[in-house]
């Protein structure tokens, strides 16, 4: 398959009077055109930092890409001028912030914010920026889009502040949309609603889509691809299948483990012990060591290497390597 994004060993630091945060410590991953790849794990393990990267929103101090490259349709974002960046975002690059309520305007009507991006980026009359935002309103699923068009972000429930932002995201047809956490604040069923919207707008337009989430009955839903991501780093990529019935990494497990299922009538969900480590000083070995259950020497002193499974599913995970199996099997026949 043809890849729109590729992200290369990136790391991006963030420099404080405490010292320097390492919050993204070497990511590599890629998105194929029409997929739609999840990025999960816990709260502070990276997620959005990296999609800022990619949308070239670190604030430059005290934030910084201090290494990689990020290659979307073969062009290296990290080295284009900001001037150049904007000609990128919202055109070809889209992003959805995690709270609507604050990504909207609230002085401003709903049509001009709409309309706003539209004419930024394109010669367009005002009348066919109008009939696109209707265009974009319908699309989206919100009623009576000539009356809503008038009307203010306080006049819209946090599901149809959601529609509009999506709305907004998608108005200028971009290729890439990332989505960061964009159903935390919703109840259950708008969340529905929401990801059956996904599924329809890329089934529509073909839009490759990054979804950021530390919820995996969101992942579930809709994503083709998971890359699971732990202390500044993605520990395992997979299908769906792959992570949801074959997860090999013990952190991967642990997220599993402590999601409950309707399958599973009675039994307990097991939390994941400890804390993550301080990115201050991130530890030499495999961040997860201190909290995993099958941690072994090796583990705390160097970082495993990459073991591919299959074609799709690879996992740094010593448990996986092959080095490691072999010492575990000589230390048994002793």
């Amino acid at each position: 398959m043809e890849k729109i994004l590729e992200v290369n060993d990136l790391h991006v630091t963030f420099t404080t009077y405490g010292g320097t945060v390492k919050a993204v410590r070497g990511v590599n991953f890629h998105l194929n055109k029409g997929e739609t790849l999840a990025i999960v794990g816990e709260s502070g393990c990276g997620k959005s930092v990296t999609s800022n990267a990619i949308m070239r929103l670190i604030p430059d101090p005290p934030g910084k890409i201090s290494n990689g490259s990020i290659l979307f349709n073969g062009k290296d974002l990290t080295k284009l001028t900001e001037k150049e960046m904007r000609q990128i975002r919202g055109v070809d690059i889209s992003m959805i912030f995690q709270d609507p309520m604050t990504a909207l305007n609230p002085t401003l009507t709903i049509g001009s914010q709409l309309i706003e991006g539209l004419r930024q980026h394109h010669k367009i009359s005002s009348e066919n920026a109008k009939k696109k935002a209707l265009e974009m309103m319908d699309l989206v699923g919100i009623p009576n889009p000539e009356v809503r068009m008038k009307q203010y972000p306080h006049q819209f429930s946090g599901g149809m502040r959601q529609r509009i932002v999506i709305a907004i995201a998608l108005i200028c047809e971009p290729e890439l949309l990332i989505a960061d956490e964009p159903t935390t604040a919703l109840d259950v069923t708008i969340q529905a609603q929401i990801l059956e919207l996904f599924e329809k707008i890329q089934d529509t337009t073909g839009v490759s889509i990054i979804l950021i989430t530390h919820d995996l009955g969101v992942v579930a839903k809709i994503a083709d691809r998971i890359a699971v991501m732990y202390a500044g780093k993605i520990i395992e990529v997979g299908t769906k299948r792959e992570i949801f019935y074959q997860p090999e990494h013990p952190y991967t497990q642990g997220l599993l483990k402590s999601v409950p299922r309707l399958d599973l009538k009675g039994e307990k969900l097991t939390p994941i012990d400890g804390t993550p480590p301080d990115l201050f000083s991130p530890p030499t070995g495999c961040p997860f060591t201190a909290r995993c259950p099958f941690a072994m020497e090796v583990c705390d002193k160097v970082y495993p290497f990459q073991s591919e499974l299959s074609d799709t599913h690879h996992v740094e995970c010593w448990l996986q390597d092959e080095r490691a199996k072999q010492l575990l099997a000589t230390s048994a026949a002793k």
